[in-house]
């Protein structure tokens, strides 16, 4: 029954996640857009047309004016430019695309046996984690040992490994790709 609720919870995490994503993509690629429409249209004769600067900066946030003052625009639209604060501007769009895209999942988030991602990390008296139903699975079926280091294990000497069971839950946060079930 855990498990079934695990899956569930996981599928929805991970729909939640898509639809999420589907949105940042689609905003990234009108700003994306928007930028390279933008800032080539404001050149004339590399220069900025200053009537069309101050059309424009009507429109921009605080946040953005606060941007382009640091670029030295607003106090001189004459300013060019550059490739490389276009080449800035590429950057942070892939960074921000980055943590959208699907890698591998470190392997210490994952259970040595299932090579799954823990959702109930514990630790043994070898050091190894293990997901807790899995090793306690092993050490009903398969015998009373660890599975990697052979030594005797019983069920009462697992620990509840909070470290790595945070580590999983931040890097959730930050993936969420990774609650898709294999």
């Amino acid at each position: 029954m855990v498990e079934e609720v695990w899956q569930e919870l996981s599928k929805a995490k991970y729909i939640e996640w898509e639809g999420l994503s589907k949105m940042r993509s689609s905003q990234m690629h009108k700003l994306k857009c928007v930028t390279n429409i933008f800032f080539p249209a404001l050149r004339i004769s590399g220069m900025y047309c200053s009537s069309c600067l101050t059309y424009h900066l009507s429109f921009c946030s605080a946040t953005c004016k606060e941007a382009l003052k640091s670029y030295n625009r607003l106090d001189n639209p004459t300013a060019d430019v550059s490739e490389e604060h276009l080449n800035e501007l590429d950057e942070v769009f892939r960074k921000a695309a980055k943590a959208d895209t699907p890698t591998e999942v470190p392997d210490h988030l994952c259970c040595k046996i299932t090579l799954d991602i823990f959702r109930d990390p514990v630790i043994t008296p070898s050091g190894i984690t293990y997901e807790r139903a899995v090793i306690l699975d092993h050490l009903n079926r398969v015998g009373k040992f660890d599975p990697v280091t052979r030594e005797p294990l019983e069920p009462f000497q697992l620990i509840s490994n909070l470290a790595v069971k945070e580590a999983v839950d931040v890097f959730l946060k930050e993936h969420g790709w990774a609650y898709k079930i294999r």
